[in-house]
């Protein structure tokens, strides 16, 4: 394990990163002993020097796509902050960002507090009050996503921001392991997915979360936004560019990226 000390340094190091959009090599080039245990405890501390409210989670890596793209083997988690929200109405200046990409995913939207350590599938059915499409904004601040687990969990599990779709469906009207998604850039199918590629069930990934945050302190609470993983690939994000995802029986949900003036 780490010193407190060396968790903070570490900390400063993915702050400065993401603050002047200067992404910095993998740690565990610098500390070949981080160990996941003391990613969350630096990811934490730098939720804590970011403020705002946290809204959520998202469980990251949860597909085998993702696994095999990143070059890991188990999902991990990040927070979700207020400030982290998109819309699908404004474009995104992808300048603000290292190496923004855009992933599918299936939010769930909780109605009721889940349990912590023995968090269940039916315990997440019982409290999701709905589904709705969304669409994450992923990002590494570790050079060219070069990262391994202990990376991507220091660093928030990658994530930085999301737009959720308007669309509300009751958990009881639809096959939460049956959606099939599709993303396009423009008029283009750049990545396409079912959402049971997430962990077979993507509440199996949220009630995984459930359990696995509980460790540290954290519960999953009414009125949470909760992103279970990707259904299919990341893709790049440039400036110019128009996403829409389109999801089965749950509707779509928009993301653009603002053009860069020449001036």
């Amino acid at each position: 394990m780490l010193t407190e000390a060396d968790r903070r340094t570490l900390a400063d190091r993915l702050y400065a990163a993401e603050r002047d959009r200067a992404p910095i090599p993998p740690l565990i080039l610098l500390r070949p002993d981080l160990a996941a245990a003391d990613a969350y405890e630096i990811q934490l501390h730098n939720v804590r020097r970011r403020g705002g409210t946290v809204v959520g989670h998202k469980v990251g890596l949860s597909s085998k796509a993702m696994q095999r793209m990143m070059g890991v083997d188990e999902p991990d988690y990040g927070h979700l902050l207020a400030d982290m929200r998109l819309t699908e109405t404004e474009p995104v200046d992808a300048r603000r960002f290292c190496f923004p990409r855009v992933e599918i995913e299936v939010a769930f939207l909780l109605g009721a507090d889940l349990p912590g350590r023995d968090c269940t599938e039916d315990d997440v059915l019982a409290a999701t009050e709905a589904y709705a499409p969304s669409i994450e904004l992923i990002d590494s601040r570790i050079e060219d996503w070069r990262i391994s687990l202990a990376d991507t969990i220091a660093d928030n599990a990658s994530s930085a921001g999301f737009v959720v779709g308007a669309a509300r469906v009751r958990p009881s009207a639809i096959d939460i392991r049956g959606i099939d998604a599709v993303l396009y850039r423009g008029a283009e199918a750049v990545a396409q997915g079912r959402s049971d590629a997430v962990l077979g069930n993507p509440v199996t990934a949220v009630a995984w979360l459930a359990r696995t945050v509980a460790a540290f302190g954290v519960r999953l609470r009414a009125g949470h936004l909760v992103l279970p993983g990707a259904c299919a690939r990341a893709v790049d994000a440039h400036p110019g560019d128009e996403f829409r995802a389109v999801f089965t029986g749950l509707g779509e949900v928009g993301l653009s990226f603002a053009e860069v003036s020449d001036g």
